[in-house]
């Protein structure tokens, strides 16, 4: 187990860690399926959406795509949703604006507060599959206070690619252990350990909605399990 007095950075996974993406993108697709299909279910859009996620990144892990950022993908795979769909003759600047939903994200309730919290005795930045526009305009809308961005398109790879994590403790000049990752997502933080680094745990019980069956709990010993970002900085001694 990492010794908290180590660690001098915190890096956060964005989607899902930070901010309610599956809410903010139903909303989104709510107003644009008024107009082009109206019988279906917003949350069920957003989710075939973020269905094409993963992926759509492996082509690019797996080093049969050279490197693209997320909004490009993101707008791939709307297009793709709308064919399976059968949602047909949408005008270009109608999913451009749909797919800019990924940029107007509300933080969890606890988020902007931990945040403030931790950047108190922390260097805090995203480590986000997310571009840096993307993270910038998700920042902007939600209030969050980060020091630097980082991830993907720093390192032109996607999560869990090791070179994210590696890049992120080089650019912060830190040896591994002292860059802790925070992640809603256990396959996440088993990446990051495989490279030293700190890890914390926090429960996001209903990023994919009420029926949600996976990363309900911590699959392993990591060195923070938290409810919230809260509890974080009270492990982590950060004042109130």
């Amino acid at each position: 187990m990492t010794n908290p007095a180590e660690i001098k950075a915190l890096v956060f996974d964005v989607f899902g860690t930070i901010v309610d993406w599956r809410s903010g993108v139903a909303r989104g697709a709510a107003a644009f399926l008024d107009r082009h299909a109206p019988t279906l279910d917003p949350f069920a859009f957003a989710d075939a959406w973020r269905d094409e996620y993963s992926p759509s990144m492996e082509e690019i892990r797996s080093g049969r795509r050279r490197y693209v950022r997320l909004d490009v993908l993101h707008r791939e795979n709307l297009v793709r949703t709308l064919d399976r769909f059968g949602i047909v003759d949408v005008p270009d600047a109608d999913i451009d604006t749909l797919n800019l939903a990924w940029h107007r994200l509300d933080p969890w309730p606890d988020a902007v507060a931990g945040l403030h919290r931790l950047k108190q005795r922390y260097i805090i930045a995203p480590l986000s599959n997310g571009n840096i526009r993307l993270m910038v305009d998700v920042a902007k809308h939600g209030g969050l206070p980060w020091d630097a961005i980082l991830g993907a398109e720093v390192a032109r790879a996607y999560k869990p690619s090791p070179a994210v994590y590696t890049e992120a403790v080089e650019i912060l000049g830190l040896a591994p252990a002292e860059l802790c990752l925070v992640a809603a997502h256990n396959g996440d933080l088993a990446a990051a350990r495989r490279l030293g680094l700190s890890t914390a745990f926090v429960l996001r019980p209903t990023e994919h909605g009420p029926g949600q069956t996976t990363d309900l709990q911590a699959d392993d010993a990591w060195d923070f399990d938290v409810r919230d970002l809260n509890e974080l900085a009270d492990r982590l001694g950060c004042p109130g």
